[in-house]
């Protein structure tokens, strides 16, 4: 079984930590309760654009990779329906570059129109690549569409359609990084070889001071049962 220290800061950051030994490595997460479920039926995609988004550069931060990279580091980032996720594994005596960064666009993303003009691109032309120019790219649309009638699992993470990210307006994405990307939305997770009454010290000076966002609510429709065979004909070019 897997053994962890778990915390809470004053700002409603849930902390985890977890000792492993076995590794000269550590690695970094941070979770935010949210995903494609908690965007609106003609804004679809905007999770997913903040995976993106995310990478843009923060106050302190203008380039997220170069930093850690020369702390010998790797990250990623993934999108799913119920939350976004982003990590970074690197050697575990330069932890603090990760939590630097994690914190600093939590508390600080650069949501400038030029990043956002960029990052627009890439994910539109993301959607046609796999969505519209694959052969069956969009069969998750149909399904998800056949699955559920109310509830915002209808979608797919990468949108219902490229326009909703296409015309997001820079309000419309800063108001939805401010509404999700908050410390009390959000769990932070460290693994590796590292002694927690070091990490948590650590955790507190990064993170502590980031303010809470406003109770975050996922208003989620109930999906009423589905009690008939559905069958649809997709005939395409």
């Amino acid at each position: 079984m897997v053994t962890f220290t778990r915390t809470i800061l004053a700002n409603g950051l849930r902390v985890l930590v977890h000792e492993d030994r076995n590794t000269p490595l550590v690695a970094v997460n941070v979770l935010y309760q949210v995903g494609s479920r908690d965007e609106m039926p003609d804004r679809t995609g905007f999770a997913h654009l903040f995976e993106h988004l995310m990478f843009a550069g923060s106050r302190n931060a203008p380039d997220f990779d170069d930093p850690l990279q020369e702390a010998g580091g790797e990250n990623n980032a993934y999108t799913t329906n119920d939350y976004t996720t982003f990590y970074e594994i690197l050697p575990v005596e330069n932890l603090e570059t990760a939590l630097w960064l994690e914190s600093d666009r939590m508390l600080a993303l650069k949501i400038t129109k030029k990043a956002l003009n960029v990052q627009r691109r890439v994910v539109v032309e993301e959607f046609k690549e796999t969505c519209l120019n694959e052969p069956y790219g969009d069969v998750w649309h149909h399904l998800s569409d056949m699955m559920f009638k109310v509830h915002p699992y209808r979608w797919p993470v990468i949108g219902l359609t490229p326009e909703h990210v296409q015309n997001a307006t820079i309000e419309d994405v800063r108001s939805f990084y401010q509404r999700w990307y908050t410390p009390n939305n959000a769990v932070l997770t460290i693994a590796g070889n590292i002694h927690t009454e070091t990490v948590l010290p650590l955790v507190e000076k990064w993170f502590g001071s980031i303010p809470a966002g406003p109770t975050p609510t996922h208003n989620l429709t109930a999906e009423p049962p589905q009690k008939k065979l559905q069958t649809r004909t997709v005939k395409a070019d």
